[in-house]
């Protein structure tokens, strides 16, 4: 042992032989020898490590000078850092041989099946072994990117990396915080998140301030979409369908500039967002013109009042293919609402719940006239104005032979119906509406009236009151028509809680109030 740890101490012998030959399969005399002593010290693994040490004692006594002994103990230190990385990469090395020896499917049809992962089961995948690692990296497994999460955990960084791996195969796209697990239809399960009606998670606050030294927020922010941009090969170019829920510090200009490099958009569904909706919609208009389902959801039940008119219209020209068609949450007047539903020529699937100021007028002669008559899903639900009778001409209509097509009526309310001569005059058991007759001559069709027995309504003024002190969202009912023509939906279970007029005053949010959150960075993605 002694006389291997002389070669250290006294390595000129070596020093000035020929370099190792390139070709590993004719060695020179140089690298037999280095072979032999290597062979040498990984034979002393055996020894006990006490007999190691006396040994390098020996070797650092025998040294002349202080400087000497640093010099072998500095060389030690690096042989023993070359030796263990040359172990660790032989050891990946034989990893990968045997994985690729042991794993059945050919790299092009391993790709394919990463293909079909969702992207944190990806991302575990390419973290598994380097032949995993080289498969997960092709551009095809994040044509469908999905960093949807219950409480915040991706980054912009994660965001951005993914979004770059997939390049122009990148075809969908879903970001943000969706409070709960996927349920099943007729649970309750608010959409519209915020930081004060958060999920309790545990291991998780948004109070805490301390952050991980190291690391990067876990918040996304108004530029987490900005890698979509670019230029004609930009990934948004082939973008199909977009989903973003509960992005809090996404503003109008960060969206608007999103969409305009996403002109092959099919699918765009905004949740929680703090953006306005005619600026939504002409951005939309303007950049998406093949758009065939729109889902939007406010933020901020019945303030949202921005939709004018000529945005309708435009909407309507600009966007022919249009077939499903969710606005939730706004303030919408019936006017604004029959220039979209008769526009829309293709137009099969409408959702309006939770909308305020309309009552119901948009519906008249809707059924018979060119738009209007394909719809096949009409949700009202929970409408604060919507009107008796309106809903009694409307289950009329559908008793003369209107709206042929329709499968599934929502005309449910929480607070009931509003009477003709005063919304405050609400209606709970109407005897007016046709609907047992309308479920005996429409069998096929789905009819959802459900009203909460009369006396049960909350005073308004009560009601208003409470709500002064509170800025909580409304979690409105969800009710979604997917790409696949499945129906997904739940209704929630808090009250109204913005403007409670009777739908034809002028009242606007003087500002959405964004908050400066915090969280625990839980990581996500090894991205």
């Amino acid at each position: 042992m002694d006389t291997f740890l002389h070669h250290i101490h006294n390595p000129s012998s070596m020093a000035k032989r020929p370099c190792p030959s390139q070709n590993p399969r004719f060695p020179n005399l140089y690298q037999l020898d280095v072979d032999q002593l290597l062979g040498t010290l990984l034979g002393l693994t055996d020894s006990p490590s006490l007999c190691i040490d006396i040994s390098f004692e020996r070797l650092l006594d025998s040294a002349a000078s202080d400087s000497d002994q640093t010099l072998l103990i500095d060389r030690a230190l690096k042989l023993g850092s070359v030796l263990l990385e040359a172990g660790k990469r032989s050891a990946r090395k034989r990893a990968s041989k045997h994985n690729s020896l042991a794993w059945a499917l050919p790299p092009d049809l391993t790709i394919k099946v990463f293909s079909m992962l969702d992207t944190q089961s990806l991302c575990h995948a390419a973290a598994t072994c380097s032949m995993f690692n080289k498969c997960a990296m092709d551009p095809s497994c994040y044509a469908c990117i999905d960093l949807t999460t219950v409480v915040p955990k991706v980054n912009n960084a994660v965001v951005s990396t993914m979004i770059h791996r997939a390049g122009k195969a990148l075809q969908s796209l879903k970001l943000g915080v969706v409070p709960g697990p996927s349920v099943s239809a007729g649970s309750c399960q608010p959409l519209v998140y915020t930081i004060r009606n958060s999920v309790d998670v545990s291991n998780f606050s948004w109070n805490d301030k301390r952050s991980r030294q190291g690391k990067e927020s876990s918040i996304l922010t108004r530029s987490c979409l900005s890698p979509l941009a670019g230029g004609s090969g930009a990934p948004g170019t082939l973008l199909r369908r977009l989903h973003l829920y509960n992005i809090e510090r996404m503003d109008n200009t960060s969206l608007c500039g999103a969409l305009s490099a996403c002109p092959s958009l099919l699918d765009l569904e905004i949740v929680g967002l703090h953006v306005e909706l005619r600026q939504t919609l002409m951005s939309v208009s303007a950049n998406c013109h093949l758009i065939e389902r729109l889902f939007f959801e406010s933020s901020k039940t019945g303030r949202d009042d921005s939709l004018k008119s000529p945005t309708c219209v435009d909407f309507v020209n600009n966007c022919p293919h249009l077939t499903s068609l969710a606005l939730r949450g706004f303030k919408l007047h019936d006017y604004k609402v029959r220039i979209l539903v008769k526009g829309f020529r293709k137009l099969k699937y409408v959702d309006f719940s939770t909308s305020y100021s309309i009552t119901g007028t948009f519906l008249r002669n809707l059924g018979s006239s060119n738009g209007g008559n394909l719809l096949e899903v009409l949700v009202l639900r929970d409408c604060m104005h919507l009107k008796e009778v309106e809903v009694a001409r409307l289950l009329t209509g559908i008793l003369a032979g209107d709206f042929k097509f329709l499968k599934h009526l929502d005309i449910s309310n929480r607070e009931g119906l509003a009477s003709e001569s005063d919304w405050y005059d609400r209606c709970y058991c109407s005897s007016v509406i046709p609907i047992k007759q309308v479920l005996e001559e429409r069998p096929d069709m789905c009819l959802l009236a459900e009203f909460p027995s009369e006396g049960s309504y909350i005073e308004l003024d009560q009601m208003f009151e409470s709500e002064l002190n509170s800025d909580i969202s409304l979690p409105s009912q969800l009710s979604s028509h997917t790409s696949d023509g499945s129906m997904f939906m739940s209704f929630s279970e808090s009250s109204y809680n913005s403007d409670h007029g009777s739908g034809n005053e002028d009242v606007r949010d003087a500002g959405y109030v964004i908050y400066e959150e915090s969280s625990d960075e839980v990581d996500f993605l090894a991205a």
